[in-house]
C-alpha cells in the first residue's frame, strides 16, 4: 500500500490540521477543497491509499464524492475512505457506510483517534 492520504475539506484549518497528524504518522499528504477536486486528485494519483473525507462542502459534497469514487471498478473497495465529518447522527454513519466509507470520524477529532481508527483498519504507519 502507497503512504498516500488525500485530505478532503472546505475548511483549510482542519486540512492542515489533519495533514500535520498523517505527516507525523509517515505519510504524504494530498489536498481538495471539495469532492470536485478530490476527483481530479484521485485522477492524478491513482495510487493514494486513504481519503479523509469531510461531508459538507460546497461543489461536491463528501458523501457524492464517495459514490462517485466507488462508483468507478478500480476505486470500488480501494482507497480507505475515512469520514471526518461534524454529522453527528446515526443516519449519516449508515448512510455514509452504505455508501462506501470505511470508518467514520466525528469532529472534533486528535491524534489518537486517528491512530485508533487507521488501527482499526489494518493501515500500519509508514515511517
Amino acid at each position: 500500500m502507497s503512504n498516500k492520504i488525500l485530505v478532503v475539506d472546505d475548511a483549510k484549518v482542519v486540512r492542515v490540521s489533519l495533514g500535520k497528524i498523517m505527516k507525523k504518522l509517515g505519510f504524504e499528504i494530498f489536498e481538495a477543497e471539495d469532492g470536485a477536486v478530490a476527483l481530479e486528485q484521485m485522477k492524478s494519483h491513482p495510487d493514494i491509499a486513504i481519503i479523509m473525507l469531510d461531508w459538507n462542502m460546497p461543489v461536491m459534497n463528501g458523501y457524492d464524492f464517495l459514490v462517485a469514487l466507488r462508483a468507478q471498478p478500480k476505486h470500488a473497495t480501494l482507497p480507505y475512505v475515512v469520514m471526518v465529518t461534524t454529522e453527528t447522527g446515526m443516519p449519516s454513519m449508515l448512510k455514509a457506510l452504505a455508501g462506501g466509507a470505511n470508518e467514520y470520524i466525528m469532529k472534533p477529532f486528535s491524534e489518537s483517534i486517528i491512530r485508533d481508527k487507521l488501527e482499526i483498519l489494518g493501515i500500519e504507519e509508514p515511517r
